[in-house]
């Protein structure tokens, strides 16, 4: 069980990474290059926002698609590793800003307002994962008053 349990979350590691990488290189990078003429420079953060999201959602599925027994050990797993990096060039995730404003929070209270705003951004961002790779469970069988159909 542990065996089969490492083996999920080592696969689901990998895939996540390659999935993320490729969606954000291939698909995301050339997009918001040629949108931001279009919509103008000051979109581009919520522009930006709002594809690492769905990239994240996107990588989420593939994984738990992947995994369909254990779709969410999948997801946290690959969750865990997002927190090691900063991910600046490739998404707006940035685990290791938060935690130095958190502690510098506690010794000045100027940081509280940014502090809140990287937590909500990777907040809403992790959350993308987890809706995603929660998405890719097959849906539930419906219930029947007839058994398994009309004979």
């Amino acid at each position: 069980m542990l065996r089969r349990r490492l083996r999920i979350a080592a696969q689901s590691i990998l895939v996540g990474w390659a999935a993320l990488f490729l969606l954000t290189y291939i698909l995301e990078r050339p997009l918001i290059l040629w949108t931001v003429p279009l919509v103008g420079a000051h979109w581009l953060a919520t522009a930006k926002l709002a594809l690492d999201c769905l990239a994240l959602a996107a990588t989420g599925w593939i994984i738990g698609r992947l995994h369909r027994s254990a779709p969410l050990l999948g997801v946290l797993a690959f969750a865990a590793t997002l927190g090691f990096f900063n991910l600046d060039p490739l998404l707006s995730i940035d685990i290791p800003l938060l935690l130095r404003l958190a502690v510098d929070a506690l010794r000045d209270t100027s940081y509280l307002s940014g502090l809140a705003t990287i937590a909500d951004q990777d907040v809403f961002l992790l959350g993308s994962l987890i809706v995603g790779g929660l998405l890719s469970r097959p849906p539930p069988i419906p219930l029947s008053l007839f058994g398994k159909g009309p004979r």
